[in-house]
């Protein structure tokens, strides 16, 4: 074939080739037909009129199988370009059942049921999104590659003091948020902005949306919250020191008037040496109480911050389970590993911890256990004991909340205040196997 024909025959259409495929499929029996007629011998009127009923079935035949093929695929055309609009209400009716065309069509009107439920769930979850942004006192940006602000809800249009129409498009750097998706974003930090200064927690992440790359920004006011958890922890020590500092004053005060009233006395009496001797040793002995106690929250309250280096996880723990003379502690070691902090603190810690559980431990005649293992990217060291167990866990890390007569009360809230500044965590719990309970240190790699 020549490349003009193969040119017009890429220029047929579906339908053209359709038709001239049936119209093949035919030609040779209305030549044969044909020949038989115009050969044989019979009337003009004959061959013509026979002639003419051939060509017409002929021709009236191809065509229909024609529309036959086409207009199934222009029904499944319609009913595609309709779903591809959004139009899911359209539906195609099925022929003969258990046919090829009626299978099609079940599949497309099953197609258009998805896809209509699927996007009634995806406005429902847009609306439901659009709502909870809207209603959420955390102010949301969302700027493209170009750092140019593509959404924002109501709490960041009261931030920044302008709707969001003369909000949208404009650069971070001229909303003044330039700082917030290139800084530090682990801390609170203090920021002013046109509708409010205050301590802000700042969130950032990324994301893609057709294809492009887009930063997801959330600035949360910490003002109300830090001011609200500032005033419990004002209402807590003055709770504290004013029960303490109560236990110690009311009897000074009571003994002090005794006194008063013993030394008014006239004459005095022949043993007021020895009351005046008692009383003011009662007084030294609560004041020195009283000055213990200062110290101990003073101590508390000034923990420095921890001194960079290297502690070796198999020396540490051997080395402050050893301390421990009243009883043996078993140790369970672990892998050998090297944690960042300060040693002196962990020291502290690993001490407290140890003899918390050798107290317990000694109240029932048990044993004390300790020993550390890799958790992930985490180091836990574990101590456990067999003794009576916990009977109040919710106030474990309280300050001067102690359960041992003559304790202080500061040893635990000491242990979680080092392990906090070292980036770790300290849990302290009834053991589920067995008596006794059982404190957990993790701290990062």
């Amino acid at each position: 074939m020549n490349p003009a024909g193969r040119k017009t025959r890429r220029r047929l259409s579906y339908e053209a080739r359709i038709l001239l495929l049936t119209l093949a499929g035919g030609f040779p029996a209305v030549v044969a037909l044909l020949l038989l007629l115009w050969t044989g011998d019979y009337t003009p009127k004959v061959i013509w009129t026979l002639t003419l009923v051939a060509a017409c079935c002929w021709l009236g035949f191809a065509f229909s199988v024609r529309g036959r093929v086409v207009r199934p695929l222009q029904t499944s055309s319609n009913l595609l370009a309709a779903l591809r609009e959004g139009d899911f209400s359209v539906r195609a009716r099925g022929s003969a059942p258990g046919d090829a065309l009626n299978g099609v069509f079940q599949e497309v009107n099953e197609l258009s049921e998805t896809l209509r439920e699927q996007r009634l769930g995806a406005l429902e979850a847009t609306n439901l999104l659009r709502t909870v942004m809207a209603e959420i006192d955390v102010a949301v940006f969302t700027f493209d590659d170009e750092q140019r602000l593509r959404l924002v809800n109501r709490a960041g249009e009261r931030l920044l003091n302008q709707p969001a129409e003369r909000l949208l498009g404009r650069t971070a750097a001229e909303l003044g948020l330039a700082s917030c998706l290139g800084g530090p974003h682990h801390e609170p930090r203090p920021m002013e902005f046109p509708g409010g200064a205050g301590r802000w927690s700042v969130r950032v992440s990324s994301f893609r949306e057709h294809g492009r790359p887009h930063q997801l920004l959330l600035l949360s006011d910490l003002t109300r919250p830090l001011r609200a958890e500032e005033v419990q922890a004002w209402k807590r020590l003055v709770r504290v020191l004013g029960h303490e500092l109560n236990n110690s004053l009311a009897p000074i005060m009571s003994i002090a008037s005794s006194l008063k009233t013993l030394v008014d006395r006239e004459p005095l009496p022949g043993d007021w040496r020895e009351d005046v001797d008692d009383g003011l040793s009662v007084i030294s002995g609560r004041a020195e109480s009283l000055g213990r106690f200062m110290s101990a929250y003073a101590r508390l309250a000034r923990l420095p911050e921890p001194k960079p280096g290297q502690v070796d996880v198999d020396s540490w723990v051997r080395r402050n389970a050893e301390l421990e003379r009243r009883l043996r502690v078993e140790l369970v070691p672990g892998p050998a590993l090297f944690i960042p902090g300060d040693g002196d603190q962990l020291d502290q810690l690993l001490i407290n911890l140890i003899r918390n559980a050798a107290d317990a431990a000694l109240e029932t005649g048990g044993s004390v256990r300790a020993g550390w293992r890799r958790a992930d990217s985490q180091l836990e060291v574990w101590v456990e004991d067999e003794g009576p167990g916990l009977s109040n866990t919710a106030n474990l890390f309280v300050p001067f909340f102690t359960t041992k007569p003559g304790g202080s009360g500061i040893g635990l809230a000491l242990c979680r205040q080092i392990a906090e500044a070292h980036n770790g965590t300290l849990t302290l719990e009834n053991r589920k196997s067995g008596h006794g309970c059982e404190a957990r240190l993790a701290l990062p790699l």
